[in-house]
């Protein structure tokens, strides 16, 4: 029988059993996809992640994150939370990791880490707000369309943007029946389909909740790569170089998470970075057959 070692920890918070919980494993060779996968399903979190050697050598390591059901091409919390547990581990304070999607960068600071997402914003198309307000359990008057209308946007991870009003944000609740409906009427969306609200909390705070359940994860306490998006969204609708935000997620569930998101103009285009604190939980050993 062998034996894969993984830690967990909380990532976007400096309290333990708040923020976003992660599994990372950290010595993944010799283990299969399906492994990969059943044992993602086992931990049930949002991602697990899965360390292997990295295929260029100027790089930390290659890094493979999987969700209750599917691999991703690249994932905020996993991504800050795998570059920590490696510099606890040695490697480092800045962490070259290597995901589909592309390089991420980690730099260690401040109880946690940073990343800079792989990718520049890349605005997709617009959903209906009916759609919208329905996969919520919301009503299409809850959604502000002032600035935009609900609408894909990427630096990495596809996500459908929101903004909806303050006492809307606190009563929304995902419809899955709504989901599966959405993902069939707009195929081009993917049928993942995650759904990032937000609404302004303040100068440079905003308040946000990502529901995916047609993945499996009903609702996620923070997500890096959704606020990452936000926060260039946000910038290409301004007429800024630049811009940060505070970011609280994960208050309904009861896991309060702080994301640091920002943004800035460059010349391939609107780039963004995401961080936050780390706090470790626990560590083992999986048994395999």
């Amino acid at each position: 029988m062998s034996t894969t070692p993984f830690v967990t920890l909380d990532v976007f918070t400096d309290t333990r059993f708040g923020g976003n919980p992660l599994a990372v494993f950290t010595d993944a060779r010799g283990l299969t996809d399906a492994q990969m996968q059943s044992l993602a399903a086992e931990m049930n979190l949002s991602e697990t992640t899965f360390v292997l050697p990295p295929q260029d050598s100027a790089n930390t390591a290659r890094v493979r994150i999987f969700n209750r059901t599917a691999e991703m091409p690249f994932a905020g919390h996993p991504s800050v939370g795998t570059g920590w547990v490696l510099s606890q581990m040695g490697r480092g304070e800045v962490l070259r990791l290597e995901v589909p999607a592309g390089i991420v960068e980690v730099r260690i600071e401040n109880g946690g880490g940073v990343i800079a997402a792989p990718q520049p914003l890349t605005v997709g198309e617009a959903l209906p707000v009916e759609t919208i307000a329905a996969c919520a359990g919301l009503t299409p008057a809850d959604i502000v369309v002032s600035a935009h209308r609900p609408v894909e946007a990427t630096v990495g991870v596809k996500f459908v943007f929101a903004e909806v009003t303050p006492d809307a944000l606190g009563r929304a609740a995902p419809d899955l029946a709504a989901f599966r409906q959405a993902a069939h009427d707009h195929p081009e969306h993917g049928d993942r389909l995650s759904l990032h609200l937000y609404a302004h909390d303040g100068a440079g705070a905003l308040r946000a909740r990502m529901f995916a359940p047609n993945s499996g994860t009903v609702e996620d306490p923070a997500t890096g790569s959704a606020n990452a998006t936000l926060a260039a969204l946000l910038l290409s609708l301004s007429d800024k170089d630049e811009a940060a935000w505070t970011v609280t997620q994960g208050v309904e569930m009861g896991r309060p998470s702080r994301l640091r998101v920002a943004a800035r103009r460059t010349a391939e285009g609107v780039r963004a970075t995401v961080g936050g604190g780390c706090v470790p939980v626990l560590s083992g050993q999986a048994q395999l057959a």
